[in-house]
């Protein structure tokens, strides 16, 4: 008798937003386990906030969230971020006053009883990044824009999530730092992890992502795979994200 595995991620008919107003409607989409699907669209289409619903930072008016099977509508942010879902946010947003490694920890903190399986994510984000391992007892403000993104990543990771969230890795980073980070992602790709990319470069998520939602207006308005959008090339970025 076979049995169904649950998607990584699964948002059917998502509505959320601030005040009376929804920034995001009826949302649908889904992550396999192991697949990287990217969320494309210009800034003010509602990516982020949809980030923030699955982390349960935002209430939804209407709509289900599922995180591996279970139903994370009701739950607080700090239970969904024990092992559910995990986000590198826009800006990184480290705790420059404390240590790579202290960053670093702070992901793991509901796994700290468990120092075998904390010791070997904390190996895991030294072997994806090996320049963190000799800074890791430096200051976070002393690292580089994209050696801060390699930290706000490997915080994502030491949680052990069934989906991993990141909300525009690309920004403000130099073309060095930005092949590194896409380079990091393919290679958790490669491990299995289940990821969601909010994006605005193309470039990006084609190298990184299984298929691609593009998302304007609070609502997604399509739905294609990487060579799609390699064809598509400048006119879609004229039709969605000029």
């Amino acid at each position: 008798m076979s049995t169904t595995v649950p998607h990584a991620l699964d948002i059917s008919g998502l509505s959320a937003g601030y005040g009376r107003f929804d920034v995001i409607r009826d949302i649908a989409l889904k992550v396999g386990t192991g697949e990287a699907v990217g969320l494309l669209g210009p800034n003010g289409a509602g990516k982020t906030t949809v980030l923030r619903s699955i982390m349960g930072l935002i209430r939804q008016r209407r709509g289900s969230i599922q995180v591996a099977g279970t139903d994370v509508v009701a739950m607080p942010p700090f239970r969904i971020a024990r092992g559910l879902a995990a986000l590198a946010p826009e800006g990184r947003r480290l705790f420059v006053d404390q240590t790579v490694e202290d960053n670093l920890i702070l992901g793991g903190l509901h796994l700290r009883h468990d120092t075998a399986r904390h010791e070997a994510l904390l190996a895991s984000v030294y072997e994806l990044f090996p320049v963190l391992k000799g800074y890791r007892k430096r200051l976070s403000s002393y690292l580089s824009g994209g050696e801060q993104q390699m930290v706000a990543i490997g915080r994502m990771l030491m949680s052990d999530p069934e989906i991993m969230l990141l909300d525009e890795p690309s920004v403000a980073l130099s073309p060095v730092a930005v092949d590194i980070v896409v380079k990091a992602l393919i290679e958790l790709r490669r491990r299995g992890a289940s990821l969601l990319l909010v994006e605005q470069r193309i470039d990006v998520a084609i190298r990184v992502c299984d298929r691609l939602y593009v998302m304007t207006h609070g609502e997604i308005v399509d739905e294609m795979t990487p060579e799609a959008a390699r064809g598509a090339g400048m006119s879609l970025i004229d039709k969605y994200l000029g």
